[in-house]
């Protein structure tokens, strides 16, 4: 009865030894499945161009790489009990087989069998506690923008940035035409001011031949400064149409170069 008792615990230590091994099993499966997103996700990541999600992936590969660590050292820990309990094994079966105690025997294997449960359950928090911080990384990767929403986001900061211009050139020509009526504006008042300085002088500078000689003079001086105003408006004008030929001829080349790479 005391034999089949000692058999029925050492298959309970070596369910525990496969256990212990199926769970490892596992955790490298879900590691190796991990590794296979991480590198989908590199792929998908030098497609797309998303480079402000770098420094994340980053991130998580290193956070990755410790877990690799902790791992490693887990499996280090695992194969030491694992050879313990083997030998623990091996012990009890030499006793059994040279006919010990029997009471020894079963206390022997009463300490063994918690210290392998105890050892099971510490193994298990362990494996939990990798499982979820696994679960953590995948759904932070899972938070990366997929290529249809990266598209998407392109397009829309297209129309936003096509929204920006037209406002842009509509600011433009409102201010354009504010400083001509501006200018407009001063220029009459200039020209309404010395209407109103000839009308007033007319008649008493005309009385004399001096009065008459000033006015020619001051008519004379007003007439090149007009003169003068001219000619600055006409080089502001040049120069804007330089710049107008400067840009029609750019968007001919480059409605040019769209027609000829649409033909070939």
């Amino acid at each position: 009865m005391q034999e089949g008792s000692s058999e029925q615990e050492f298959n309970s230590i070596r369910a525990s030894i496969a256990i212990l091994n199926s769970n490892l099993d596992q955790q490298n499966q879900k590691k190796i499945s991990v590794l296979n997103e991480l590198q989908n996700l590199q792929e998908k990541i030098r497609k797309e161009g998303a480079e402000s999600k770098v420094k994340k992936f980053v991130s998580l590969l290193e956070n990755l790489k410790l877990l690799e660590r902790q791992e490693s050292e887990i499996r280090c820990d695992f194969d030491a009990k694992r050879s313990s309990l083997e030998a623990e094994v091996s012990d009890l079966e030499e006793k059994i087989a040279a006919g010990s105690d029997s009471k020894m025997l079963s206390r022997g294997l009463d300490g063994s069998l918690n210290e392998s449960l105890l050892k099971l359950n510490i193994a298990k928090r362990e494996l939990a506690a990798r499982l979820r911080a696994i679960v953590s990384i995948k759904r932070q990767l899972d938070d990366a923008p997929s290529q249809s929403e990266l598209i998407q986001y392109e397009r829309r900061l297209s129309e936003l940035n096509a929204h920006i211009q037209e406002k842009l050139q509509q600011t433009r020509k409102f201010y354009a035409t504010y400083n001509a009526l501006l200018e407009i504006k001063e220029l009459m008042l200039k020209e309404t001011s010395l209407l109103n300085s000839i009308n007033s002088q007319f008649q008493e500078a005309i009385a004399s031949t001096t009065g008459r000689m000033k006015l020619i003079e001051s008519m004379q001086g007003i007439v090149k400064g007009s003169q003068q105003k001219l000619g600055k408006v006409q080089l502001g004008l040049q120069e804007e149409q330089k710049v107008c030929d400067a840009l029609k001829e750019r968007y001919t080349v480059q409605w040019r170069s769209k027609d000829a790479a649409i033909l070939s």
